[in-house]
């Protein structure tokens, strides 16, 4: 079942998802790229910093949404561009020098068949680079797909695409199986996030989308209600706020 994503939403806690995106291209070391493509650009302010970064290059942002396009398509200018296509047919218009996915392939099933691909797009000298989520067993997660189980909702969850990742050690050894140069790490992230059930905010952005979309409004409330009771008791509100931790993936190859 397809859904649509909400900019604004997943915008909601830009701080705290950009900060991935930031150690993921702080390990890329190309000097004067010519062409950077950004495999699921959302909303495209990270894509715009690529654009900064590499003053000279052609920068393409592609995604899914095109409610995600049209908000990136205000930041485009002669060397930054946005397009809709699903990644998993799309094929760039030349061989790319940097090609950055951030916290995009975990949507796609069988994702490490698609990284043959990708690297078969770079250059000579060229950067694959990219962040995927490894939080699916946290509570946030369990939680959800036991509520989306429950009779009450299962009819119009059953379907519902879920996102996955591999283990680190599984990145690495196909990386190297394609002849790159590659460097795989992961990193735990403590969010320290405020106001009221804000993990259920933050999943709602992103996560927990594609099921609450497939409830009838009726049972969407109801959903939520229960849902966020359940993150209260999970991840509980401290003085300092509601402690989030988000584990995550990152990768780094280089074509020799």
């Amino acid at each position: 079942m397809a859904h649509a994503w909400d900019p604004q939403a997943y915008l909601a806690f830009g701080d705290e998802r950009s900060r991935p995106f930031f150690d993921l291209l702080a390990r890329v070391g190309a000097e004067s790229p010519s062409y950077v493509v950004d495999l699921g650009c959302g909303p495209g302010h990270l894509t715009a910093t690529l654009r900064r970064r590499w003053p000279d290059a052609d920068v393409h942002g592609v995604d899914s949404s095109a409610a995600m396009v049209a908000q990136a398509d205000a930041l485009a200018d002669d060397r930054l561009g946005f397009e809709v296509a699903d990644l998993r047919v799309f094929v760039p218009s030349r061989r790319v020098d940097v090609l950055v996915s951030n916290a995009t392939l975990q949507w796609i099933p069988g994702h490490l068949a698609l990284l043959d691909d990708l690297a078969a797009w770079l250059s000579p000298g060229g950067w694959l680079a990219f962040q995927v989520p490894g939080n699916f067993g946290a509570p946030s997660h369990r939680l959800l797909h036991e509520l989306a189980a429950d009779p009450r909702f299962a009819p119009y969850t059953a379907d519902v695409a879920r996102p996955d990742s591999h283990e680190p050690e599984s990145y690495l050894a196909h990386l190297l199986g394609l002849g790159l140069r590659a460097e795989v790490w992961e990193t735990t992230y403590l969010h320290v996030l405020s106001g009221r059930d804000p993990v259920l905010r933050w999943v709602s952005g992103t996560g927990a989308r594609p099921v609450l979309q497939a409830l009838p409004e009726e049972l969407r409330a109801e959903f939520e209600s229960e849902y966020a009771a359940a993150l209260r008791d999970a991840y509980p509100a401290r003085d300092h706020g509601t402690v989030l931790p988000f584990r995550r993936i990152f990768a780094v190859a280089h074509a020799p």
